[in-house]
């Protein structure tokens, strides 16, 4: 059964840029309306918290699947958080303090206004970090600032990703060969641009066959793409070149679901994309993971659906 009619605000990046063939968002957002669901529109800087109740300068949304013209934006209004059903935390990282701050906000309206994901499980699950809570899922993997550190972990893998431990959509990511002579040049300007470490991890030549983008909703596998990098691209990212191919999951990509399935279900982590390159687990996207246009568009699918199918249900 359907449910009654419920407020969604919707908070994301700019949306007058999206791609509308793409953007996971938009498919959620026009989901949602064609439920009969009333969309609000904000932006993350539009939201504040005064005496600890979080609101947020919001606008009416709808939206339609017309490029360019794919939204209309009603009047500026102040709407408490606490007076909508759903918010939808959908912008994009870096992992900052500014995303911090969002998810600390948004938890003082959560759960009585159901956010999507569970903004305190937003925050104690990065990305790149998270996964390395499931042991024996991911390749050999180094987190750390110190040179010497990363240089004695190239010298044992000879062929390495090293990228910054907050970043997305392939942003920053470079693989360093063995003898390549840019790696301390590399570490100095990871360090110049801020006090994180990075992450590195052993390359897995399977990338050149593709890099697997799983979905997951309440913890179970509902649809995958593979996306295979363009050629002289170490980089399997769609938006920098890389190919979309229908997929079907392998046996031990099920099994990787099965693994860390039941632990997103408990955190509250309704809408998740997983990375899967050969036999390993890379990423855990929690925060805006994107892919569901992709997947129905091999698969004849609806993932917008299922997600708001389990949004419903925990309504």
């Amino acid at each position: 059964m359907r449910a009654s009619q419920l407020s969604v605000a919707i908070q994301m990046d700019p949306i007058q840029h999206i791609n509308i063939n793409a953007d996971s968002t938009f498919a959620l957002g026009l989901e949602a309306q064609s439920r009969g669901h009333r969309l609000f529109y904000y932006e993350p800087h539009q939201l504040s918290m005064r005496d600890g109740r979080a609101y947020a300068q919001m606008r009416p949304l709808t939206l339609r699947r017309e490029v360019g013209n794919h939204s209309t934006l009603g009047s500026l209004e102040r709407v408490f958080l606490e007076e909508v059903d759903v918010v939808l935390m959908r912008q994009d990282p870096p992992f900052d303090m500014s995303y911090i701050t969002a998810t600390h906000i948004l938890e003082t309206a959560h759960p009585k206004t159901l956010v999507v994901n569970d903004p305190a499980e937003v925050r104690n699950a990065p990305e790149k970090l998270f996964a390395v809570r499931f042991k024996g899922l991911l390749p050999p993997t180094l987190i750390s600032r110190d040179p010497g550190e990363i240089r004695d972990f190239r010298k044992e893998f000879g062929d390495i990703i090293v990228k910054p431990l907050f970043g997305n959509g392939g942003m920053g990511v470079f693989r360093i060969r063995e003898g390549d002579e840019n790696l301390n040049s590399l570490l100095e300007m990871f360090g110049q641009m801020n006090r994180e470490p990075v992450i590195v991890q052993k390359y897995l030549p399977e990338v050149r066959q593709g890099d697997k983008r799983i979905i997951l909703v309440d913890g179970k596998p509902v649809g995958a793409i593979n996306r295979v990098p363009a050629e002289g691209e170490a980089r399997s990212n769609m938006h920098v070149g890389g190919r979309a191919e229908k997929w079907m999951l392998t046996r031990r990509e099920s099994e990787i679901c099965e693994m860390i399935g039941p632990e997103l279900k408990a955190r509250g982590l309704v809408f998740v994309g997983i990375d899967v390159i050969g036999d390993y687990l890379t990423e855990i996207n929690v925060t805006s993971p994107t892919g569901i246009q992709e997947i129905d568009r091999f698969d004849n699918a609806n993932l917008a659906g299922l997600v708001w199918d389990a949004i419903e249900a925990r309504l």
